[in-house]
């Protein structure tokens, strides 16, 4: 359970940005390059270059904010998931050679994003260090707020996965999940 002190609806932290530092690879499969000077995020649902699911950074004080979307809540919290590790490090370095299992459940949609992320995290973070180019979330239960997924990867490894910035923490600041007309945008602000 948590204590959730978030303000949602708004989105602080605007302007959606290259990826900087590792998370800067071309290669990496999902991402998009964005190139623009205005201040409006790149790629909301209204952009028609924009592929039907994905993720980009957007800047934000100290921290990063990841916007992820989808057709469905499904693909938008398994992008969102990708997103995050593929700012830690080069996801095409990554081969999916292993599978993780895990589950996550909340009070509500926000804390289950929370917590999928946080259960992810921690399975970075400690043995094995997994780390996934791909999630595949098996069950979601949008009713009892659950989900059963599988990520696809490796263990971490210096000599072969250049370090990117350390991700410490999910946080419920500014956290977002809207639906509109072709899916759904998930926005959150990782603690680096």
């Amino acid at each position: 359970s948590s204590g959730i002190n978030a303000e949602y609806g708004h989105h602080q932290g605007n302007e959606c940005a290259p990826p900087t530092d590792i998370a800067d690879n071309e290669n990496s499969a999902n991402r998009r390059a964005l190139e623009s000077d205005d201040q409006a995020p790149h790629t909301g649902p209204e952009d028609p270059d924009r592929p039907p699911r994905g993720y980009e950074y957007c800047d934000h004080t100290a921290d990063i904010q990841v916007h992820s979307w989808g057709v469905d809540l499904k693909q938008a919290f398994e992008e969102c998931c990708v997103g995050m590790f593929g700012y830690m490090t080069d996801l095409s370095t990554v081969e999916a050679k292993d599978t993780f299992s895990l589950e996550a459940d909340g009070q509500d949609l926000e804390s289950l994003l929370f917590h999928f992320l946080d259960e992810w995290l921690y399975a970075f973070c400690v043995e094995p260090f997994f780390t996934p180019n791909e999630i595949n979330i098996l069950e979601f239960d949008e009713v009892n707020f659950k989900i059963k997924c599988e990520g696809y990867g490796e263990p971490f490894n210096l000599e072969k996965h250049p370090q990117g910035t350390e991700v410490k923490a999910i946080t419920y600041s500014a956290m977002q999940i809207k639906q509109h007309e072709k899916g759904y945008d998930i926005y959150v602000i990782v603690d680096i």
